[in-house]
């Protein structure tokens, strides 16, 4: 389906590092491509923002900040030593900490998506379980490298999650980090049987008009939901919320 003039645009971070394709074997700029068919999908243009080379002024040209899966956050984000599994890249940490703030400054609609989640959490002040298999006890969340695991998550009453999602979700899962202690200005909207932080909102919450709080939209989950085809519920709302904010900044100027 091609996009139109009129479709609002999706900035989404992505990996740089080594990868094949074809007779090469080099260092890339790549996003799966589940997380570009879905944002298409759901009625906006993709638009890749590699963690290198990035600005605040490319925001001016976006309508919405997709932060990506991928590495783990490097622990000396949130003033912790490695544990013996956390692999992070601290160039793309650089990169998107820079993202998020300038997105924020201008209540760009933010949605995190696993690493994503994570990202936001650290850049609001909190940390992170650096290995949940030691603290939780089991792998559930990632089996095994490359296989999804399946999580529940129930929301909370009068949250954009409940909004967005119902009373529960299933949803596809791979991450063996998770939220810790919760950043500042963050609410925890839905967690896993367990108790386990699935999703982050601002607090406060949407109004019941709709209205984002006074830091814009932001909204996060643990789990992966470009992987399921069949429920675009996640992405769908950040592009209604890009959508939105694309009409409004049509009377104002963005921020400097």
């Amino acid at each position: 389906m091609a996009s139109k003039d009129s479709d609002p645009v999706i900035g989404i971070s992505c990996y740089m590092q080594r990868a094949q394709w074809g007779v090469w074997d080099t260092e890339a700029a790549l996003i799966p491509g589940d997380y570009v068919r879905m944002v298409a999908a759901s009625g906006a243009i993709p638009v890749l923002l590699p963690p290198h080379g990035q600005a605040p002024a490319v925001l001016d040209r976006v309508d919405g900040l997709l932060l990506a899966g991928g590495a783990d956050v490097g622990s000396s984000e949130y003033g912790q030593d490695p544990h013996d599994t956390t692999v992070s890249h601290p160039f793309r940490d650089s990169s998107e900490m820079m993202l998020l703030a300038a997105a924020r400054h201008r209540r760009l609609p933010v949605l995190g998506i696993c690493r994503g989640m994570q990202v936001i959490n650290v850049a609001y002040g909190g940390t992170l379980i650096q290995h949940l298999p030691e603290s939780l006890g089991h792998s559930d969340y990632q089996p095994a490298p490359g296989v999804y695991g399946e999580v529940t998550v129930t929301t909370e009453a009068g949250s954009l999650a409940r909004e967005t999602l119902g009373k529960a979700t299933t949803a596809p899962c791979y991450h063996h980090q998770g939220v810790d202690r919760l950043g500042a200005g963050l609410r925890a909207t839905g967690r896993s049987p367990e108790g386990l932080v699935e999703i982050i909102e601002l607090d406060p919450p949407v109004s019941q008009t709709g209205d984002p709080p006074d830091g814009g939209w932001l909204f996060a989950v643990q789990w992966h939901p470009e992987h399921d085809p069949d429920d675009d519920r996640v992405v769908r709302a950040l592009v209604q919320a890009a959508r939105r904010h694309a009409t409004d900044r049509g009377t104002r100027r963005a921020p400097k």
